[in-house]
């Protein structure tokens, strides 16, 4: 073998490396050295800043997000839990009153809370694994909890004369389907120990309820519930049921010393418009958060589409050599063979 040829079988074995091109190679004359950007090392620099870009500019986003929906989760879950135990517990899992008021307050509860777990765990999971589809879902669910609430507010100022007038209405529904249901039960009890207020429009409306009416053949008959009375408490310390047994067939007189005569409705009214700016914070400050998180959730998408098309544009070649520089060294073979 000539001195200055090298064999095939000895630049194998030296480092397990392909032979380089020769002078005399056609590619080397028009390509005196590979670009900077073709540096398989250049290209693996690029790929791990690419790769690092991401978390460096939406860790904060990422943190915000998981964190707020996995609250939100949390509480959603808990109200579908409680919603679930109560309607297991009064037995009225798929059945309804048939009546003009809603089936049950606990279905309600059950249904919210599976819709805001469900898009709550969406965004979750979306920040927490990077999914653009899961956080693409969460914005649209967010979004449409939005368009309904707005839908909702202005429904509610515009209505509202209407609402006051017929809120004596529904006490009078409520009233009569007192015993129907432990939470209706529950919800009119406290409205009338806290606003210290007894019926619709006066003690008069529980004549309505078949139980406290004067003609019922019951124990109740001509009674009012423990919440109208006065003092429920009587000194002691649990409320004593029996404080308003009686109480219809009193006089006024008589029958105010005992129970309170004035019905819900003003009270109810009177307290709804002196915490009308309380209840439009809060409604405002639940459709910040929404806001926020909506935002939160479009920037993280673009990140990820904006970290994934430069990966796939900087990156492409990351790791494995382009089309060209596979041809290179069958080139250079065969021209040592010619040789």
């Amino acid at each position: 073998m000539e001195e200055g040829e090298r064999s095939p079988l000895l630049s194998q074995e030296a480092g397990g490396q392909e032979p380089p091109l020769t002078r005399s190679s056609p590619l080397t004359s028009s390509r005196p050295g590979p670009a900077p950007w073709e540096d398989p090392a250049w290209r693996a620099g690029l790929g791990g800043f690419l790769a690092c870009l991401l978390p460096s500019e939406s860790s904060c986003l990422k943190c915000l997000l998981f964190l707020s929906n996995f609250l939100f989760s949390l509480l959603s879950l808990l109200a579908l839990a409680i919603g679930l135990w109560g309607l297991a517990v009064k037995g009225s899992l798929g059945s309804s009153w048939g009546s003009p008021l809603p089936a049950d307050p606990m279905l309600g509860l059950v249904l919210g809370g599976l819709a805001v777990s469900a898009v709550s765990l969406a965004g979750c999971l979306g920040a927490l694994c990077e999914n653009a589809f899961l956080l693409r879902c969460f914005s649209g669910g967010v979004l449409a909890f939005l368009v309904l609430e707005a839908v909702v507010g202005a429904l509610v100022v515009a209505l509202w004369g209407r609402l006051q007038d017929g809120l004596e209405h529904v006490l009078r529904l409520a009233i009569t389907h007192y015993q129907d249901d432990p939470d209706l039960c529950f919800l009119i009890d406290q409205v009338q120990l806290g606003l210290q207020c007894c019926g619709a429009a006066s003690y008069q409306d529980w004549q309505r309820n078949l139980y406290f009416n004067c003609s019922s053949p019951g124990v109740q008959a001509c009674s009012l519930p423990a919440s109208c009375c006065i003092d429920p408490w009587e000194g002691g310390a649990s409320v004593n049921d029996q404080c308003g047994f009686g109480a219809l067939g009193l006089d006024e007189d008589a029958a105010q010393r005992v129970v309170h005569l004035e019905g819900c409705g003003p009270p109810l009214i009177r307290w709804l418009h002196s915490n009308i700016r309380t209840l439009g914070c809060y409604a405002i400050g639940v459709v910040l958060v929404q806001g926020v998180e909506l935002l939160l959730a479009i920037q993280l998408v673009r990140a990820l589409t904006v970290h994934k098309g430069a990966a796939e544009s900087g990156g492409l070649s990351i790791g494995t050599p382009d089309p060209v520089s596979r041809a290179l060294p069958n080139w250079s073979w065969a021209d040592q063979q010619r040789g």
